[in-house]
């Protein structure tokens, strides 16, 4: 590990990650850039963080709503990658609103999946373990999201990620804010970080994009339950 330190933040990242002018670049004051970004909308937020001129990526689940992050992002700029952790557990639903947002929106489209498949997984799991089996779902966990994610970080080697997280959906997004900085040394920029569900609603029906009306992640289970991505550096 290395430590980047500067004015505004220390921290440890890992060697493969550092280098100097990453360090010079992200001097960020997080207290001072979320206070000004908390009254910014979503696209000024969107902006801010292309504008730092870093490797940017956005991340998807094409699940319910997912096309108001998706928009933002392509209204500005098409080329930024957007990646996809595909399970191999999605729905059919979910799979036919993707190619429909990726079509509408001309999406950089980055998709990882598993390196076994769900079949197989299946037969030698006997199904997705429940949540109470937690040993057993960790390991599910890891092989469906955690390592295609890993890759996919691996292969693009992000600075800054534009995800849909929002406060209000689990317990530990309530202690993040719009930038942050994650221990793999990924800032992340949440632009509808402040978003409750109406304004969700509100633009995903202003801009008519279209969603999945039933959604599963089977690392997640349930509403206000954390898949991973977010948690696991």
């Amino acid at each position: 590990m290395v430590i980047c330190q500067n004015t505004a933040v220390s921290i440890e990242l890992p060697a493969e990650r550092i280098n100097l002018a990453y360090c010079l670049k992200m001097d960020i004051d997080f207290d001072k850039v979320n206070a000004q970004l908390k009254g910014a909308t979503a696209s000024e937020i969107v902006q801010w963080a292309l504008d730092l001129k870093q490797r940017t990526i956005s991340t998807t689940s094409f699940g319910t709503n997912a096309a108001v992050m998706l928009h933002l992002v392509s209204d500005i700029d098409t080329s930024v990658p957007t990646i996809w952790i595909d399970t191999g557990y999605n729905l059919r639903e979910t799979y036919i609103v993707a190619e429909r947002l990726i079509e509408k929106l001309s999406l950089n489209m980055h998709i990882y999946s598993p390196e076994m498949t769900s079949e197989r997984r299946n037969a030698l799991l006997g199904g997705i373990p429940t949540i109470e089996d937690e040993e057993l779902h960790q390991q599910f966990t890891e092989q469906v999201k955690l390592e295609p994610f890993g890759r996919a970080l691996d292969d693009l080697q992000p600075d800054v990620w534009l995800t849909g997280i929002r406060k209000e959906e689990t317990a530990h997004r309530q202690t993040l804010d719009i930038v942050s900085m994650d221990n793999r040394g990924i800032l992340k920029v949440a632009p509808i970080f402040y978003w409750s569900d109406e304004d969700v609603e509100n633009y995903m029906e202003q801009f008519q994009l279209p969603t999945c009306k039933h959604y599963f992640d089977p690392t997640k289970v349930h509403d206000g339950r954390e898949c991973g991505l977010h948690t696991a550096a």
